[in-house]
């Protein structure tokens, strides 16, 4: 799935893939959806290569690869022409160093031209949607959305040869653990009879169908909607792949019929230490401290909840709820998540946010959120780690150090705090 179109992020903020391949760096049999912080992939075009290197490797893994259940007769034929691909490798050694800034990926994810198009696959597959919400308890809605961010609702699936771009990633070694785990259970969905190798097609990190579904997500969640005896996410029929989206939410917690979030209005005096993920308060509490809806009305009450400031104080503050959680499954970023949710709302005939963006801050790259990080480290604001991405952690020490010099403690990084780091 990513899942791995997940696309900030990994396209955006702190992906850890795309996707990056962000989110994917478990080394065993991760069952979550590639993180996609960027939005629908283009089409790929295979670019492969003589490598003795690799013919070896292939050789070599056949033995890992049957000690792993994989028979003989369908390792060989799903390793047939199969060559280094060097496209995929340097797709993914040349992964943009910057992210995007949420409201650059908001203008793409959620372009009026997205949800017209989601409005269009809604009245083309509306009964199929309804199918699937009524057997899932997953709204249709956000499984749409999800279907838009992923693959422009089933246009860009990608063309690579899934078990040729495992194969290099895995023989690459990077992620060799990964890469090798995805590889066992793209072969076992080859055996299983749902996929033929030619057919098993997607992005260059592994992502495949309408929903982008890894290998191991698809093992664990992939239904066969039609009944016809396999689950095909590539058909240009997109019941199995909307099916089996629909079954990932509602495996990890979905509740039918209540909102991810929603934009809010905060009080003039509120307390950004409270805002976060981490900080969880009962509807009743946000109310007495202050916070109503966008509109000025009273907020609804969906259960323990938190405010997220994705642009710090300066931006859009939403409340969000346990649904927004679950879409977090399906990809790390704040904004792919804020992203789904807003895409589902528009093409359902909701309104825009209303309030506006610090457009003119600039992305820090992956080196200055490192060096950010070692710089709060120095001056006492534990960040946990250096990796480069902005988490709960490093967020609180940012919070620290703003307070520490009486500047509104939102914990968001910007440009300008990395710049008092370096002065102080």
């Amino acid at each position: 799935m990513r899942h791995l179109t997940g696309l900030f992020t990994l396209i955006l903020f702190n992906l850890v893939v795309l996707s990056q391949v962000w989110a994917l760096g478990a080394a065993t049999l991760d069952t979550r959806p590639k993180p996609r912080p960027e939005t629908a992939a283009q089409t790929e075009t295979r670019v492969a290569s003589s490598n003795a290197g690799f013919d070896l490797w292939v050789k070599a893994f056949r033995a890992k690869a049957l000690a792993r259940g994989i028979s003989g007769t369908t390792y060989d034929r799903a390793f047939k022409d199969v060559s280094y691909s060097a496209y995929v490798i340097e797709k993914d050694r040349n992964q943009s160093e910057f992210t995007k800034q949420i409201w650059d990926y908001l203008d793409t994810a959620t372009s009026a031209q997205r949800v017209s198009n989601g409005q269009a696959a809604l009245q083309k597959h509306g009964a199929l949607l309804k199918q699937i919400e009524k057997r899932y308890k997953v709204d249709a809605k956000v499984v749409l959305a999800i279907w838009g961010l992923e693959s422009a609702y089933g246009t860009h699936m990608g063309d690579i040869h899934i078990i040729e771009a495992l194969a290099s990633l895995a023989f690459e070694g990077r992620r060799q653990s990964f890469f090798e785990a995805q590889l066992i259970a793209a072969l076992s969905i080859i055996q299983s009879g749902d996929v033929t190798p030619d057919n098993m097609t997607g992005s260059w990190a592994g992502a495949m169908g309408h929903t982008q579904f890894i290998p191991t997500s698809y093992l664990a969640f992939a239904q066969d909607f039609r009944g016809d005896g396999k689950r095909d996410i590539w058909s240009s029929d997109p019941a199995d792949g909307l099916a089996s989206t629909a079954n990932y939410l509602a495996k990890h917690g979905w509740v039918k019929d209540q909102p991810w979030g929603m934009e809010v209005k905060l009080p003039t005096n509120f307390n950004f230490s409270l805002s976060g993920e981490r900080v969880k308060k009962s509807v009743a509490e946000w109310r007495a401290l202050g916070i109503k809806t966008i509109d000025g009305g009273t907020l609804p009450d969906h259960g323990k909840s938190s405010i997220l400031l994705p642009a710090g104080a300066k931006g859009a503050a939403f409340i969000i709820f346990q649904n927004f959680h679950v879409i977090e499954r399906y990809n790390t970023a704040d904004a792919y998540v804020i992203a789904v949710g807003h895409l589902g709302d528009l093409i359902m005939g909701g309104a825009e946010f209303k309030s506006s963006w610090p457009r003119g801050e600039k992305a820090l790259s992956f080196k200055q959120k490192k060096q950010m990080q070692r710089l709060l480290r120095r001056k006492g604001f534990d960040t946990e780690k250096i990796d480069g991405i902005v988490g709960p952690m490093t967020i609180a020490a940012i919070r620290g150090f703003q307070a520490s010099l009486g500047l509104t403690p939102d914990g968001y990084a910007t440009t300008d705090i990395l710049d008092l780091l370096r002065a102080k």
